[in-house]
């Protein structure tokens, strides 16, 4: 593999023809410049891979020409010489994207080795933004795209927000209508695409551990921290960080959040230095904060921080007009998921996705098309291997209490039975079992004792059952 080309910029002439001499003994290819017209010239003739940049030229400075050059967003490594390092001259280059400063008089070995780094740097940072570009090409959050007139003002206005500066945004909204994806779209389509994304679920961890989880912790700063530990503060610097059900947090977490996002500094659990960040944060809910404020759950101060701009995802019951699109979009990529050719939704299916009010929102829609691909036997998707609860008639006592929640009801003798009718189209008797087995393991949250005990059967009889159905990861 060919080695990369480099550029030297500087006025004298022994140093030029030094520095040419010794990369290309070691199998560089190099141009040289004595000064920034020259080099500029070089820079789009040559395009090469690193610049050996003199800080003071005859014509202008260094840092001017590495601005020149960051504007018209030109490729490569650029390391900084000069024989007077100054403190400002050093962060103006860092900041408009130098790998390094050297100060003359040169030690060429020293200087070989911080051009491979930054050769190395630079190939990593192009392999991780070919990366990016790859997963956001493939990220599913195009998923909360709808055809619908309410669907489409929503998604203008998150483009915009996303194009922003705006640093704090609360997203809200019921329970699978796609919070964590309009978050993910905010991200990917703003300024901050190639930095990091990083989610958290709030509740998903308990609170004495969420305060070292958000802010990190100092060696030694509790019993068991034998190391440092960054935050995601930290790690999500110059990014973005989602706070998934946000109203979980604790009142002396929502104190320290609140700093945060006033003054974008923190301190890690035991540390006594402030560190400062630049970090977007996306909060999420599917509680009323305002109601929470009201109950004295949730800071006032951190509500009127967060919800500067707020945005509010419909449930898929308000805007029905993107069941279907959502239906086959979720019909294609399973389709690919499994590699199982389908030829699209079949009439009776389209009717019964538009019957039925989706009270899971797009998460319950997604999953009922995954089950469905899932178990189907033909091309054409039918309603045979929905749920129960989607198919089931639209009127009549089931219908009630599937309106209301309720799968289960309670007889004479204290036993909770399942309720639903039989549909119209029929169905068999191995789906009504498995929809069994699937209610009695939600019922029991997972507990499999519990949910053999529901059943009246035994435990093994229980998992037998759950493997024959794959029914393993109900909760």
């Amino acid at each position: 593999m060919p080695k990369p080309k480099i550029l030297v910029v500087d006025d004298e002439k022994l140093v030029r023809e030094s520095l040419q001499e010794y990369f290309e003994h070691q199998g560089y290819p190099v141009v040289s410049a004595e000064n920034a017209a020259e080099a500029a010239r070089l820079m789009a003739d040559e395009q090469p891979q690193a610049v050996l940049l003199d800080v003071r030229l005859p014509d202008r400075t260094g840092i001017e020409l590495l601005a020149d050059w960051k504007d018209a967003g030109v490729p490569g490594a650029v390391i900084l010489m000069t024989a007077d390092p100054k403190l400002d001259d050093v962060k103006a280059a860092i900041k408009l994207g130098a790998y390094d400063f050297v100060s003359k008089p040169l030690d060429f070995d020293e200087l070989s080795v911080t051009l491979h780094n930054a050769f190395e740097a630079t190939t990593l940072r192009r392999e991780v933004r070919t990366l990016r570009d790859e997963v956001r090409k493939r990220m599913d959050y195009h998923e909360v795209v709808g055809v619908s007139a309410a669907m489409r003002q929503l998604m203008d206005f998150v483009l915009k927000v996303a194009r922003s500066e705006a640093r704090t945004i609360l997203i809200t909204g019921e329970s699978g209508t796609g919070k964590d994806l309009v978050g993910k779209v905010i991200h990917f389509e703003s300024s901050r695409a190639d930095k990091s994304f990083v989610a958290l679920n709030c509740s998903a961890i308990p609170e004495t551990l969420l305060e070292t989880e958000l802010f990190g912790h100092e060696k030694g700063a509790f019993t068991d921290a034998k190391a440092m530990k960054q935050g995601l503060f930290e790690v999500a610097d110059q990014g973005t960080l989602l706070l998934d059900e946000i109203s979980e947090m604790s009142p002396f977490l929502q104190a320290k959040l609140l700093r945060v996002l006033e003054d974008q500094t923190f301190r890690r659990v035991g540390g006594v230095r402030d560190l400062k960040v630049d970090v977007r944060v996306i909060a999420a809910t599917n509680r009323d904060l305002e109601r929470a404020m009201a109950e004295k759950h949730f800071r006032e101060d951190l509500y009127y921080r967060l919800s500067v701009i707020t945005l509010h995802l419909p449930p898929l019951r308000d805007h029905k007009d993107d069941v279907l699109p959502l239906a086959e979009f979720f019909l294609r990529h399973y389709s690919q998921e499994f590699r199982k050719p389908m030829d699209g939704l079949a009439e009776e299916l389209r009717r019964v996705l538009l019957n039925y009010d989706w009270p899971g929102n797009v998460r319950e829609l997604k999953n009922a098309i995954e089950r469905a691909m899932i178990l189907e036997e033909g091309r054409v998707l039918t309603p045979d291997y929905l749920p129960i609860r989607v198919i089931a008639p639209a009127s009549g006592p089931v219908a009630a209490a599937a309106a209301a929640g309720e799968t289960w009801r309670t007889v004479g003798d204290g036993r909770r039975i399942p309720v639903w009718d039989i549909p119209a189209g029929g169905t068999s008797l191995e789906q009504v079992e498995r929809m069994l087995v699937e209610q009695a393991l939600k019922q029991a949250r997972g507990n499999q004792s519990e949910a053999a005990r529901l059943l009246d059967i035994s435990r093994d009889a229980l998992r037998y059952k759950m493997k024959k159905f794959r029914l393993e990861e109900v909760r």
